[in-house]
C-alpha cells in the first residue's frame, strides 16, 4: 500500500516571523486544492513579536486547518519541528521554513513523489535550492559546508539546509533527537535504511524579518553535530529479518 490520498501535516517552526505568517499561509491555501487533506501546524518557538497573534487570527478563519503550538521559551528549530511532528495527525510530514523563502508551490511535487513509496518504507524527499537567493558570502558558506558534510556523512544530499522536506511521521519519530538534528535528517534517515530523494525547488528573497543564524555559531555547532552523527552511523546495525516456520 502506498501513500495515496494521505492526510498530511505541514509543520512550520517560527520565531519572530509575524510579518511572514499571513503571506505564507495564504500561499499554502492557494496552492493546495480542496482534494488535499491537510493541517498546518505553527510551532511558535518563544517569539517576542506578534507571531502567535497572527496565527490565532488565521485560526479563526480556518479553524479546521490551522493549529498553533507554543514554546514558552525558545528551544531551537529542531525542537520546534519535533514538537510539531509529535502533535501532528498526518501520516506524512511536510516541513517548511517560516520566513517565506521556500515556495509552497513546490509542496505538491514533493508529495507526488512521496506517494510512490510504500507506507512501510522510510524515506526523505528533500528540497534542493539550486538557485539560492542569498548573499554571495552566505552561498559560499553553504556550499563549503554541504560539501564537507556530504563527504563525511555520505547522505547523498547537496543542500541539507533546505527547510522543505517530506518525511513519514513514523520515520521521523524513530530518529535520535538532538539540537540541530533537522539539518541531518537525510543522514539520520539513511541510517535507518531509508531512501533519500532530492528534488530541485525554488528559493526566494526574504521579504520580512531577519535571519536567526550567525556564521560562527552555526559552524561550531555543525562540527560538533557532525561528529555525533558520524558516531551514530558507525554504531548502527540494520539486520536482515525473516520469520521462520517449521517444515510441513
Amino acid at each position: 500500500m502506498q501513500f495515496q490520498s494521505t492526510f498530511f501535516s505541514i509543520i512550520i517552526p517560527a520565531k519572530n516571523e509575524a510579518d511572514n505568517v499571513d503571506p505564507l499561509v495564504n500561499e499554502i491555501l492557494t496552492h493546495l486544492t480542496p482534494k488535499h487533506q491537510f493541517e498546518i501546524i505553527y510551532v511558535d518557538d518563544g517569539s517576542t513579536d506578534l507571531t502567535s497573534q497572527k496565527v490565532l487570527a488565521l485560526i479563526q478563519l480556518h479553524p479546521d486547518i490551522i493549529r498553533l503550538i507554543q514554546h514558552e521559551h525558545s528551544a531551537g528549530q529542531s525542537t520546534a519541528i519535533l514538537t510539531g511532528v509529535s502533535q501532528a495527525s498526518g501520516e506524512l510530514i511536510v516541513t517548511i521554513d517560516a520566513d517565506g523563502q521556500n515556495d509552497p508551490g513546490d509542496i505538491i511535487n514533493l508529495l507526488s513523489i512521496a506517494e510512490t513509496f510504500p507506507k512501510t518504507s522510510h524515506f526523505c524527499i528533500a528540497g534542493f535550492r539550486k538557485h539560492r537567493k542569498d548573499t554571495a558570502w552566505k552561498r559560499f558558506q553553504s556550499r563549503v559546508a554541504n560539501k564537507v558534510r556530504s563527504k563525511l556523512l555520505g547522505d547523498d544530499t547537496p543542500d541539507t539546509g533546505c527547510g522543505l522536506k517530506v518525511v513519514p511521521r513514523r520515520t521521523f519519530l524513530k530518529l535520535p533527537y538532538f539540537d540541530h538534528m533537522h539539518r541531518y535528517l537525510p543522514a539520520l534517515i539513511k541510517r535507518l535504511g531509508g531512501t533519500i530523494k532530492i528534488v530541485e525547488v525554488k528559493h526566494r528573497d526574504r521579504q520580512h524579518g531577519e535571519s536567526k543564524y550567525g556564521m560562527w555559531g552555526r559552524l561550531l555547532a555543525g562540527l560538533v553535530d557532525m561528529l555525533g552523527v558520524i558516531w551514530l552511523q558507525k554504531r548502527n546495525k540494520i539486520p536482515t529479518i525473516k520469520e521462520c516456520f517449521p517444515d510441513e
